[in-house]
Parts: C-alpha cells; structure tokens; sequence
C-alpha cells in the first residue's frame, strides 16, 4: 500500500507548509495558528446500539470521507485516537476496517504522536502533587479522606480499579483507584480546549478533592495548571493524517462515549470545518450516548451544530436486537422487529431539530431483500438510506451514500439547535429528561450518594449539563435488558461526580466501570511482528 506524501495531502486540504509539523512520513501536527473562519459543513456519524454483530460506525465514516471526496466535495474527516485499553482488550484496533482505514493504521493504533501518553503524564503528575502536599501538610488544604482525584493508566487493568498508596510511611496512607486515560478528565479538557490559554483555565478549574470543611480544592489551589499546560502543548496541536485513499483525516483525543463525552477534540473539529467543504465526523457508540453528548456537551459548549446525521445500521445489527440467535442468515421477522432500535434513535436525532440519513454497512452475507426492507422501513418515515460497501469496495462502495448525504446538506435547512434539557434545570430534571427523551425510559432513580453530591452542586450554583455513564448495549442501563426498544424501565444513578474543568458532571449508571478489564483471551495475544516487519493482529480482520 503506498501513501500519499502527507505534505500532498495537506496542501489539497489548503493548510500552509509552515503549519504542518512532521512527525515521521505519514504523521503531522498542525499548529493552531492555522485556524481561521469556518467555511465547510459538518456531518455527525452515529449509530444504532451496538451489537456483537459489529455496525462499523468508524468503517462507514471513513468510507463516507472517500466517498465525497470521490464525488468532488473538498473533505476531511474527524475520528477520536484508539486507546491501548481496548486496542488490546476485546475490541482490538479503532483505525476502521477493511479498505475504509485511516493510515498508518498501526501507529495509530499504537502510540500515535504521544497525546494519550501526554495526558496519562498530566493527569497522574497532577496525582503525585495531590499526595506530595498531604505529605508536607496540606498547604492547600485538602483533606486525605476526600481526595476524589484518582490514577490514570491507558491500559484496561482490573487490579487497579482499587489501590492504596502510602504505605509503610511513604507518605499519607489512603485509598485510591485508577481510570483509564479515555476516562480522566484531562482527556474531557483537552478535547474541549479551544486554545492554550483555554486549556489552561479549565485545568485550574478541576477540583481535586475538598477540605474538612467540604470546600472544593482545585488544581489552581495547588498551583499546578502551568506544569499541566506544559505537558500538554504538543497534545493540544491535532494530527493530520489520511484514509487509505489521501482523503484527509484528523485523528485527535480519545474519550470514550460510555464514561466520558465520547467526541473528538473541538480544536480538531474547528480544523476540519476552516479547510474543507464537508467534514465527517464520530460520536462513539449508539447515538444514545455519544450523539446525545455531542449535541448537549460539546455543542453546547462550543456553539457548533452538524447540518446532518448519519446513523449507521447492519442488516445484522438489527437482526440482533430483533431476537435472531444466528444474524448471518435471512430472517425477516427478527429484522422487521429490530428496526425498532432504528425508529427510535431517529426520534432522538428528530428531537435535536436535525435531518438524518441512514447509512447500511452491507455485509457480504446481507440478502438484498432485506437491504430493500430497510431503505423501504426510511422511505416511509420520510428518511434517505443507501446501502454502503466502504469495508471492501473502499470509496467506491460508499459513493451512493456519499451522493445521498451530498444533497441533503446542499438542501440543508437552517440550524435551528434544540438541546435535551435547559442548563438552568435542575440535575434531577437533566437526569430525568435524559432517560426519558434518549433512553424511552419511565425516569430516573438517583440513589442516596448521588443525591448528596448532585444537592450540594445544586447549592454551590453549578449548573452544568450532565455527562451519562451507562452501557452501549442496551437503551436502559441494564446490559441485559437488550430489547430493540425496551419499555417499562427506570434508569439507576449510583454515583455523580463534578468535572468542573471539562464543564459537565458525570453520572455513573448501573455496572458501569471507568477502568475496563481485560477479556478471557485479550485481543493481545493476537498481535505480532511479520517477518518483513509488519504489525499485525491489532485489527480483528488481521
């Protein structure tokens, strides 16, 4: 496979050669004094709840990049960096899949240009001058017992979930725990940073715990933001790389869609929409969290609004939610009733005042009577579907999508942002509008800790949205409740906490884990070194 010279690639996109910094020969930075107005619009790819059918939502967007590009339109696409965790759990590697990849691909996958090693270095160096000044006596302040600042590692790790640090007189003995770096808040901040100066106004915001008297503690009070800002400068920058076809690609930040905002960074975003007509870019997971969190988190903030989303849908996927044990084989009745998990994130994309487009990833063992039964189930809702062949067929295989997304933004409405709930509603009403408006759920249950720590939010002014933590794999909170559209249910929050410098406030839901374990059989044991010295099994086709 032979890529583009990336300065080729760079120059179609418009970007000046003194804005692109090299970092090998297929990697950039692109300093951000390359930012100027917006000039393109913006295409939101989300999906169906996932499925262990597989949707392809990276696959497809990548895909849709090549396919505009193929058809003309000036375009970029915007995906989040691959985290070690699951590059090496269960999902393997987060470039795209078959011919539809972002390259190089397994330094993508791997350690990229250092962001995820940047900010796993913030976040704990912000640890270490937690504990060194309980060490010489809490100057700031800060109480040993309710330090809420945990450890950070970019690695899926069980025992870690649980520590304790201080023993044996080296320093103060207390219980901790890790999150993994997709879930730390200096990820959140760094990918709703809008300059150095703004990263570093929302570093000195973090709380890192709270005095005797419960007063909140911040990285200001330890006077650590500059150190932070430091560590962080070259991770601010986004990286330019490209599709397997030299479509360009800005791959930039990680966080996850189930514990964290699940978007790639504002700066990349900003980026895109300076330089090309049409900039595609991925919320993780169903649209119930990240398309729901890029609408009420990250446009909110920011002030972008997509002209468009795409959801990505499998014959396969939907054959699942409908109940089918065997998804590979024909069966309508179990695709007939999956379509419900569809009607109901296009409800959800309705209520945001957007159009959508659904995208069907084809698969091979996909009958056309049921890619039929699908576009058909759109036309009557009055929505646009094409079937896409990116996985295999590349950029060709997605021109149908391509064209049909092509005319929905040149007959795009003006924006008209519709948000889920009011900023100046209470948690319990955010919360409640959530579960309701996203989910289809009765409600929510806030269980006593959460209350206590939502309560004392509430008196403390802070009204920011609410960043949901709950599973991928079902509407509800609940895993195993895995009906197309499950009714009749109420939603748990167990445990909220305040990240006060990426702007929001999580809310953890059911079983829900910020350091992910490793499977029975890790995709790690898959991965190895050819003997012409090519990765391979970083991706699950490899």
């Amino acid at each position: 496979m032979q890529l583009r010279p990336l300065h080729d690639v760079a120059r179609d996109l418009g970007l000046s050669p003194e804005h692109v910094i090299p970092y090998g020969r297929h990697k950039a930075k692109i300093e951000l004094e390359a930012l100027r107005e917006p000039r393109g619009k913006l295409v939101l790819v989300s999906a169906i709840n996932p499925t262990k059918a597989g949707e392809g939502k990276t696959t497809t967007s990548v895909g849709l990049s090549m396919g505009l590009s193929r058809i003309g339109r000036r375009t970029a696409v915007c995906l989040r960096e691959p985290s070690l965790g699951p590059v090496f759990g269960i999902k393997g590697g987060g470039t795209g899949g078959g011919v539809a990849q972002v390259e190089p691909a397994s330094d993508i996958n791997l350690h990229f240009t250092g962001d995820l090693h940047a900010i796993t270095s913030a976040h704990n160096l912000l640890a270490a001058l937690i504990d060194n000044d309980l060490h010489f006596g809490g100057k700031s302040g800060l109480s040993a017992d309710r330090v809420t600042w945990p450890r950070a590692l970019d690695m899926n790790d069980r025992s870690l979930r649980n520590v304790i640090v201080g023993l044996r007189g080296e320093g103060v003995a207390r219980e901790t725990s890790f999150d993994i770096t997709a879930a730390s808040e200096i990820m959140a901040v760094l990918c709703l940073a809008e300059s150095e100066e703004d990263l570093e106004a929302r570093l000195a915001r973090i709380v890192v715990g709270r005095t005797k008297d419960r007063a909140p503690v911040t990285v200001a009070d330890l006077g650590a933001a500059p150190a932070l800002r430091v560590l962080l400068r070259d991770a601010l920058r986004p990286n330019l790389v490209q599709t397997r076809e030299g479509t360009p690609a800005i791959v930039h930040g990680g966080p996850f869609a189930n514990i964290a905002h699940g978007c790639s960074s504002v700066l990349a975003t900003r980026m895109g929409l300076a330089y090309a007509d049409v900039v595609v870019t991925e919320a993780g997971f169903g649209f119930d969290l990240g398309g729901e969190k890029f609408f009420d988190i990250k446009c909110r903030q920011t002030g972008l609004w997509p002209d468009l989303v795409v959801l990505v849908a499998t014959c396969r996927a939907l054959k699942a939610h409908g109940g089918a044990k065997d998804f590979t084989r024909r069966d309508d009745a179990a695709l007939s009733a999956g379509l419900a998990n569809l009607d109901h994130h296009l409800d959800s994309v309705k209520g945001f005042g957007v159009r959508a487009v659904v995208a069907i990833n084809r698969f091979p063992t996909d009958a056309s009577e049921e890619l039929d039964a699908v576009i058909a189930h759109c036309a009557a809702r009055g929505v646009k579907a094409a079937a896409s062949t990116a996985f295999s067929d590349g950029g060709a295989g997605a021109e149908e999508l391509a064209k049909v997304v092509a005319a929905q933004l040149d007959d795009s409405p003006a924006r008209q942002p519709k948000f889920t709930y009011e900023l100046s509603s209470s948690y319990a009403e955010k919360i409640d509008a959530i579960a309701q408006k996203i989910y289809g759920a009765d409600g929510a249950v806030i269980a006593p800790a959460a209350k206590k720590v939502l309560d004392r939010l509430e008196s403390e002014g802070a009204k920011l949205p609410v960043c949901m933590a709950k599973t991928p794999l079902s509407l509800s909170d609940d895993p195993a409740m895995n009906a197309a559209r499950p009714q009749g249910f109420r939603v748990t929050v167990r445990e909220a906490r305040l990240s006060a410098g990426a702007g929001f406030v999580v809310c953890l839901l059911g079983d829900v884990m910020t350091m992910p374990g490793l499977p029975k059989e890790p995709s790690a044991m898959r991965v190895r070194v050819e003997a012409d010295g090519t990765v391979k099994g970083l991706m699950q086709n490899d």
